[in-house]
């Protein structure tokens, strides 16, 4: 009878992923560790798998996204209240999505165990923008820009990221030289190794008629790779003047 009970996830093994800290830094890597505690019975464990994920919205729904999964360990026995502990190192991609506004992220940690419920443990971690994010991040600040909001959303056509789904922030010009010139600013960031690649939405300050229209907004492209802040600042304003 125990074992039958096993099996549908009642007295099952119990997974727990202890981390350092719950604030990480999109591409830095992490140690962690995972422990194990056996159930009521002896079972057999074929992995266990992590997966980064956050929520997106599409057209008609609110999706989970995965932002990268992997396993570790190899299969294993885990007898009747046995505990184990596996170290593990989490790699955090770069283009994972910061924790602002609407955006939410967590580690997800499971027990691939066969015939059972698999039992699971649920982290939300705060995420920090990588290296060229965070001074893209600044160099938007010291042009008066603030962050309104930041959400994800389903990837038109799968253009823009290599997952299904971008994160899109949405700053205003509270000061500077927009400010009173621009209703927004929108950017769908992109991070990797070598550069971070920014898409904007130049929303102008417009007329009704032009709002409507839609004919106040312009999209435009830049690629960063080694500016300084102030670099990123100056090739920022020069290309939103050129729009706005």
């Amino acid at each position: 009878m125990r074992r039958i009970l096993s099996r549908v996830g009642i007295g099952s093994a119990r997974v727990d992923t202890v981390l350092p800290k719950t604030t990480l830094t999109a591409g830095e890597s992490v140690q962690a560790e995972v422990h194990v505690e056996g159930g009521s019975t002896e079972q057999e464990v074929d992995a266990i798998y992590f997966a980064l994920l956050t929520r997106y919205k599409t057209d008609d729904s609110t999706r989970t996204g995965v932002i990268d999964k992997f396993q570790v360990a190899d299969p294993f026995t885990i007898a009747p209240n046995e505990e184990k502990t596996f170290p593990i190192t989490i790699d955090v991609p770069l283009d994972t999505p910061i924790t602002a506004g609407r955006t939410n992220v967590w580690l997800e940690t499971g027990l691939d165990i066969d015939w059972a419920v698999d039992p699971d443990d649920k982290d939300p971690v705060q995420i920090d923008p990588g290296p060229r994010l965070s001074t893209f991040l600044d160099a938007l600040d010291s042009l008066g820009f603030t962050l309104r909001t930041a959400k994800c959303e389903k990837a038109p056509g799968g253009l823009f990221s290599s997952h299904q789904f971008v994160q899109e922030l949405e700053f205003v010009p509270h000061s500077g030289p927009f400010s009173g010139k621009l209703d927004e600013l929108e950017v769908v960031p992109t991070e990797t190794e070598s550069e971070l690649e920014s898409k904007l939405e130049i929303d102008r300050r417009g007329g009704l008629l032009s709002e409507m229209a839609d004919i106040d907004e312009r999209w435009t492209q830049l690629t960063f790779t080694n500016e300084s802040a102030s670099e990123m600042k100056s090739k920022l304003h020069d290309e939103i003047e050129r729009h706005a």
